[in-house]
């Protein structure tokens, strides 16, 4: 049983950086769980506020129900109460519905409730959807908000009102007129959390419009510097933010775009760079060619 309220869980994942482990594979693409908890025990010695098992960098589109389950089990012992961990809650509203079961069954300590798959809705069924889920459980509940499931400021609120457990609100959008009305009118009756691809590029503007925190892949393989980066964020430092920018963000997502799917690919090809590798992504993912990741190791010396 987690030792964290929906409020006390706010409270804390406000409080710092997050960050999304990735998930570790063997090279005949099965899940190596030893690989992932020495990961997982790793970043939890750094000042992370949060750790999302199984999330997008975490190739939670790519586990099975039960593997899913395995990995957040593993993630709550390996940190042993010293760090939050938050499940995913994925697929359909039913199938969300008992992953968010399973994952307060695993003594995870929250849920990240993300985009139901493939089909378009309304703001109407994207209410009773996270609503539904919210219902399910009492762990604290972060919807994130792209793809098929963006929710508009007036549907944030309605969800804000009817469930009590839903604490944060994940943007993956990155519409500065959509993150202004929501934040006019939802308030700090919910968390913002920056949620779009490489956050560091976009975290000191979201600052602006009530974003305090977001979820960093960088942290899995440079979490000093990535502490550092979100420090000088909220400290609005914006000479070290744009430094820091230059000297490795910007060149990063240069590799990172030259392929779809790199976003994620990327981060293990952090990882191997630093000698922790974590395996292959699976399909229809792609691993960075050789060349890349030398390219990738020579960046990240520069910042070690």
């Amino acid at each position: 049983m987690t030792d964290y309220s929906p409020t006390d869980l706010a409270a804390q994942l406000k409080s710092g950086l997050l960050s999304f482990p990735v998930t570790h594979f063997t090279d005949d693409l099965e899940l190596d769980e030893g690989g992932y908890r020495k990961h997982v025990a790793w970043l939890s010695e750094h000042p992370v506020a949060g750790l999302f098992a199984a999330g997008g960098t975490g190739e939670g589109f790519s586990l099975t129900f039960e593997e899913t389950d395995r990995v957040v089990r593993a993630a709550v012992a390996e940190v042993n109460g010293s760090v939050p961990v938050l499940a995913p809650a994925t697929g359909s509203t039913l199938n969300a519905i008992a992953q968010a079961k399973a994952a307060e069954a695993a003594g995870a300590d929250g849920l990240l409730l993300m985009p139901p798959y493939l089909t378009e809705a309304s703001q109407a069924g994207l209410v009773e959807h996270v609503s539904r889920v919210c219902a399910a459980t009492g762990l604290g509940v972060v919807v994130y908000s792209r793809a098929n499931a963006v929710l508009n400021d007036v549907s944030v609120a309605a969800i804000a009102d009817r469930n009590p457990t839903l604490i944060g609100f994940k943007d993956g959008v990155g519409s500065i007129e959509q993150m202004t009305r929501t934040y006019a009118r939802v308030g700090d009756r919910l968390i913002y959390v920056g949620g779009l691809p490489t956050a560091e590029t976009f975290a000191l503007p979201l600052l602006q419009l009530g974003v305090s925190t977001y979820s960093s892949a960088l942290f899995n393989f440079a979490p000093a510097w990535a502490i550092e980066f979100y420090d000088a964020v909220r400290a609005q430092d914006r000479d070290e933010v744009y430094r820091r920018l230059n000297d490795f963000v910007l060149p990063y997502l240069d590799i990172r775009d030259r392929t779809a799917g790199y976003a994620v690919s990327i981060v293990k090809g952090g990882l191997t760079a630093i000698g922790r590798p974590a395996g292959p992504v699976r399909p229809p993912l792609v691993d960075l060619r050789e060349d890349e990741v030398a390219e990738l190791g020579e960046l990240i010396a520069r910042i070690s």
